[in-house]
């Protein structure tokens, strides 16, 4: 598994399983554009923790839904990576998990419940440079490498 980011130092990274997806539309990957009431204004792949009770695949299809109002199915892993970060609560945390490719099947409103999400459709090159998690540009990188050799 890649680590990527720098723990900081004096603060206690606690692992937190996670996982994401990359789901392809017309050429453009889902995105969401977070703006949480802390401050602040980034990207990242739709997806997060994995709840108790959970397994990747069935949190990825959740936070799809919470985040971006997608419904989705789960294909193949793309690559398995931890990102060092803190949460905008002041949580340092390591997201640990796989970033999968997906598929999305249909919009439910009724899903979404995160407000400071929105959801975003971007060429996957421009993503790649635009994310916020090291993590996730590299999953993305990964993904067109993949897309290319078929």
């Amino acid at each position: 598994m890649l680590q990527f980011g720098q723990a900081l130092p004096g603060r206690t990274h606690v692992d937190r399983p996670a996982a994401f997806g990359i789901a392809e539309r017309d050429g453009l990957i889902a995105l969401v554009r977070v703006r949480p009431a802390a401050g602040g204004d980034w990207l990242d792949l739709p997806g997060g923790a994995v709840d108790p009770g959970e397994d990747e695949i069935a949190a990825v299809i959740r936070e799809f839904g919470e985040e971006a109002g997608l419904v989705i199915t789960v294909g193949a892993p793309i690559v398995e990576v931890s990102q060092y970060f803190v949460k905008s609560d002041g949580q340092a945390v390591n997201n640990r998990g796989s970033v999968y490719a997906v598929t999305a099947v249909g919009e439910d409103a009724g899903l979404k419940i995160e407000a400071d999400h929105d959801l975003i459709w971007l060429d996957p090159s421009d993503a790649a440079r635009r994310l916020r998690h090291d993590s996730h540009a590299w999953a993305v990188a990964k993904w067109l490498r993949g897309r290319a050799a078929t």
